[in-house]
């Protein structure tokens, strides 16, 4: 394995947080998957229906997104809050 690979696993094993190489690449191969879509397991991916929905509405919200984008692999949530004025 070349230094920048296992530089990279390093990295996939952090972010993913698994302690094995197989269910970190498990993990990531299962949400490139849900995100790319174009597969028999899911046809659309969620990035064609975040890009299909922005240009059917214009814009897409923080929620709307998060939605879209959220998986077991990698939740994804959005949180708005609002404030005028001194705390």
């Amino acid at each position: 394995m070349t230094d920048s690979r296992e530089r990279r696993m390093d990295n996939l094993l952090e972010a993913t947080g698994e302690n094995t190489k197989s269910k970190a690449l498990d993990r990531a191969a299962e949400f490139y998957l849900k995100m790319r879509g174009n597969n028999v397991a899911v046809p659309t991916g969620a990035f064609v229906e975040l890009m299909e929905r922005a240009e059917k509405q214009g814009s897409v919200t923080a929620p709307e997104i998060a939605e879209i984008l959220n998986t077991d692999q990698l939740p994804v949530q959005a949180e708005i809050s609002w404030d005028v004025g001194n705390r």
